[in-house]
């Protein structure tokens, strides 16, 4: 992953913001492993109570401005970031899921949207989402037409982004295999991967940890989910991913894609996010 000069301050920033209510051995191991989490799930006021450090927002539905891209959306989410000192650390475009990034004539101007909306919040990643109507699979094949057009929009769409310093992450169902060909075809800096561990490792089938080994400085960052339930009933599996992880130097970003069993979304986030920082301890 390419780390902008503007990135590394606010990474600091956020650092120094987190230090004021992350216990202290918390706060320790995740210094240590250099992982911060966050929520996609949780407003930010929501996520300081449960000790994360920020959050991934959704870019907006389907519409001919994208809410993220509306001045009076990111004016609130200024405001918000500001009283709880926790960062927007990226945008979701679970939009294109619905509406393909590949297929629909309005996807290239939403994600052109996106990306000046990320300049403008100082985001640095924006999930460019490839599921459901969007997958670029089927049977475990890659769809070939959907796959050359996504390469192309791809590549039309990178240097606004690394001009924004924004990481264009895609998102998908395709082995580590795949998705280092479509990399490899795009081939730009300001393209990455994000990587769903329960998507990859769960819903697919494939080997995360080895998946994770062979995406070595591909991944810009990463989901944690578990289904319906809490990341520590599945322990043997997320303390090998993590060691994966570890293993590659990824430093930034988990952020948890996680449900609530006991229905206290707060509670349940601070138990997964200390789970996450004991796995990197």
């Amino acid at each position: 992953m390419t780390f902008t000069r503007r990135s590394f301050i606010r990474s600091a920033a956020v650092a120094l913001a987190a230090s004021a209510f992350c216990p202290p051995l918390a706060r320790g191991a995740a210094a240590q492993a250099k992982i911060r989490v966050g929520s996609c799930s949780l407003s930010l006021d929501k996520a300081k109570e449960a000790g994360l450090e920020g959050v991934q927002v959704w870019a907006g539905g389907a519409a001919d401005v994208l809410d993220i891209h509306k001045p009076e959306t990111r004016a609130r989410y200024k405001a918000q970031m500001a009283a709880t000192g926790l960062p927007v650390c990226s945008f979701m475009m679970g939009l294109l899921n619905q509406f393909p990034f590949a297929t629909d004539p309005r996807a290239p101007a939403w994600l052109a949207q996106a990306i000046d909306a990320a300049k403008d919040l100082g985001v640095d990643n924006i999930l460019v989402a490839f599921f459901g109507k969007g997958d670029l699979q089927h049977n475990r094949q890659v769809k070939e037409a959907e796959f050359a057009e996504t390469v192309k929009r791809l590549r039309e769409a990178a240097p606004r982004a690394k001009d924004a310093g924004v990481s264009l992450a895609v998102e998908n169902m395709l082995s580590a295999e795949q998705n280092l060909r479509l990399l490899d075809a795009v081939n730009h800096e300001a393209v990455s991967l994000y990587y769903d561990v329960y998507n990859t490792g769960r819903s697919m089938g494939y080997d995360s940890p080895a998946e994770i080994r062979s995406l070595k400085g591909r991944i810009s960052q990463i989901h944690y989910k578990n289904g319906p339930k809490y990341l520590d009933d599945d322990k043997a599996y997320f303390e090998s991913v993590s060691a994966a992880i570890r293993e590659i130097g990824y430093s930034g970003w988990i952020i948890l894609e996680t449900s609530s069993p006991s229905k206290d979304g707060v509670a349940d986030a601070r138990r997964n996010g200390a789970f996450v920082r004991a796995c990197f301890a």
